[in-house]
């Protein structure tokens, strides 16, 4: 009788143990990749991208990026001078080509492409790929309830070694993020929003409009805005690099 009594007790306790089991971090984070073109099947958009150090402005760039689940390749279409520069990403590796370079140029997704922006910040668009995610807790940001998760960087081809992220529990979108150095020290912070929409499995959902990064010890920033976004087939080809040379 009392074997039968415990194993009754256990299994209530396992029933309550999944019925309030906390969020997965990882799904959290891979669903809000998608708002930033992370895990789709095929998706196009422009970024207008203008920078500041102080009081200097740098001249502005837009950029064309095309995007499929860990692949993407971004164009620069503007200032005329770098027309024709490409950024590959395939999974974990990145390169650089421009016309009139022999060959393409195995670069970092950490080195800066302009301002504030590193080239991940450009081409990368799946943190679930790269970083491992823990649920730290939530916390209000401007009114809106947030998850926050600790990411930490799976290798050393992502773009930071350390984020921490809020992302929105209603909306499940990335709103704010925090970037450290592999010492812990804070490097830059970013903040997003989501004034367009896609369509993604019969459903409409948010898509990345803005991105304004800021450095952590000095008055600079990049500020990145996302537009004519469209979902659409992307040929392979266009992430060959092959096709590069």
């Amino acid at each position: 009788m009392n074997k039968i009594f415990c194993v009754l007790i256990l299994g209530l306790l396992g029933l309550g143990n999944s019925a309030f089991a906390a969020p997965d971090a990882h799904s959290i984070l891979k669903d809000s990749d998608q708002a930033r073109g992370g895990g789709l099947a095929g998706i196009v958009w422009e970024i207008r991208l203008a920078s500041r150090d102080g009081g200097r402005v740098d001249e502005p760039q837009r950029i064309l990026v095309k995007a499929v689940d860990d692949s993407s390749v971004a164009e620069t279409l503007e200032p005329a001078r770098f027309k024709g520069s490409k950024l590959l990403q395939v999974e974990r590796n990145m390169w650089l080509t421009r016309p009139g370079l022999s060959k393409p140029i195995p670069i970092s997704p950490r080195q800066r492409m302009s301002g504030q922006a590193s080239n991940g910040d450009i081409a990368a668009t799946n943190y679930a790929g790269d970083y491992d995610a823990q649920l730290k807790g939530t916390e209000t940001l401007d009114g809106e309830a947030c998850y926050v998760l600790d990411l930490a960087a799976k290798h050393k081809r992502t773009t930071y070694d350390r984020i921490r992220y809020w992302i929105s529990v209603k909306r499940v979108v990335g709103l704010k993020a925090e970037f450290y150095s592999v010492s812990g020290k804070l490097l830059k912070t970013a903040r997003f929003e989501y004034a367009n929409t896609i369509e993604h499995d019969g459903k409409r959902i948010p898509f990345i409009s803005k991105m304004v990064i800021r450095d952590a010890l000095v008055d600079a920033e990049t500020t990145m805005e996302f537009g004519t976004v469209k979902v659409k087939k992307i040929a392979a080809s266009e992430f060959d690099l092959g096709q590069m040379q």
